[in-house]
């Protein structure tokens, strides 16, 4: 990763400038990789962050959660945010260059489903811009991009382990995660979580069922049901938009319940035991705060570490100062290398 130091050389690549007074004060293109100084790329005066989502921004979900943290962090910054969802893949392309028109400083991809804007960033109405884009592995990274990911197991075996430290102060050894569909990021979810669990109860039972659809209030109530049935003292809702029926039910039982994805520890309907924080908005919001203070780097992979950066995290909802530590510990181990996530979950994931 290139210092922040930038040389002057660099400086003037990234802006075009004449000169590195210049450069500081107008700010640096993503042109040739390196840190962008200036948030002010095209050095206007202003600085005005361009999105784009291939989903619904008003979904109060995934998508959503990609533009508010950001609008809010921007409305404190006095920036302005332009913003386009549900943007059809064939159009991600002309959708990137039509922000560059509108002289954004930042173009942000709600998604790597439009991967296919990146070209933009390569010609020149989009010269003098930063590019933020969320990679599943399937992105191929330039010097114009900042490519942002995850390690999921990291985030979902810290959550089945504060899981099940919460049981074992509960004296519980049965728990259930329930999904969607039976895809691979719901089954790879359901082993870490069952790995992150039986590192604290080596004996405990895990059943994973799959409603089905990750939306479906009904669908989902009638899978949590069935774990009810079962004595289970641990529900993890694994959803989408049926979150929150399949918690109120889980939540008649006083059963431990866990957030997949965002902070709902304020949240007294549904209640939740713990807050999984993972959102695509937080990672955003964080790299904006990076841009903010002439950190944002272009031509690298921000690979976001549970117990190093602020997200991903697992968040404990109320006053628990036992469990809290030991959650906070097996974090940071998993950041210094101590813990294995991944090894993990290949171990106890069963």
């Amino acid at each position: 990763m290139a210092s922040a130091a930038v040389a002057c050389a660099t400086l003037l690549a990234l802006a075009g400038c004449a000169d590195s007074d210049a450069t500081a004060n107008q700010g640096a293109s993503s042109g040739s990789g390196g840190v962008v100084p200036n948030a002010d790329v095209n050095g206007d005066g202003k600085v005005v962050i361009g999105v784009l989502s291939p989903g619904d921004i008003n979904d109060n979900g995934y998508y959503q959660s990609f533009v508010t943290g950001a609008e809010t962090f921007a409305k404190e910054k006095g920036w302005e945010i332009i913003k386009r969802g549900s943007v059809p893949e064939s159009e991600a392309l002309s959708a990137a260059r039509a922000l560059c028109q509108q002289k954004v400083d930042m173009v942000a991809l709600g998604a790597s489903e439009l991967k296919d804007a990146i070209p933009a960033s390569e010609e020149a109405v989009c010269e003098k811009t930063a590019w933020y884009v969320p990679s599943s592995g399937n992105v191929e990274q330039t010097p114009r991009i900042m490519l942002s990911t995850d390690d999921p197991a990291q985030s979902i075996l810290s959550a089945g382990y504060a899981t099940g430290v919460l049981m074992q102060q509960r004296n519980t050894k049965k728990a259930a995660f329930v999904a969607g569909m039976e895809v691979d990021f719901n089954i790879n979810a359901s082993k870490a979580f069952q790995a992150g669990i039986k590192s604290v109860i080596p004996d405990a039972n895990i059943t994973t069922t799959y409603a089905g659809d990750q939306d479906d209030a009904a669908k989902a109530k009638e899978a949590v049901q069935a774990q009810i049935d079962q004595g289970v003292g641990a529900v993890y809702p694994y959803l989408g938009g049926s979150t929150d029926a399949a918690t109120r039910l889980a939540n008649t039982k006083k059963l431990i319940t866990l957030t997949p994805g965002t902070d709902r520890c304020d949240s007294a309907d549904p209640k939740f035991d713990v807050s999984v924080l993972f959102s695509p908005g937080d990672y955003f919001t964080e790299a904006l705060k990076l841009f903010a203070d002439g950190k944002l780097e272009m031509g690298v992979q921000k690979v976001w570490t549970i117990g190093k950066d602020p997200y991903p995290t697992v968040k404990l909802c109320g006053d628990n100062p036992e469990a809290k530590q030991k959650i906070d510990q097996f974090m940071e181990d998993i950041a210094s290398g101590k813990i294995d996530a991944s090894a993990e979950v290949e171990r106890l994931g069963k």
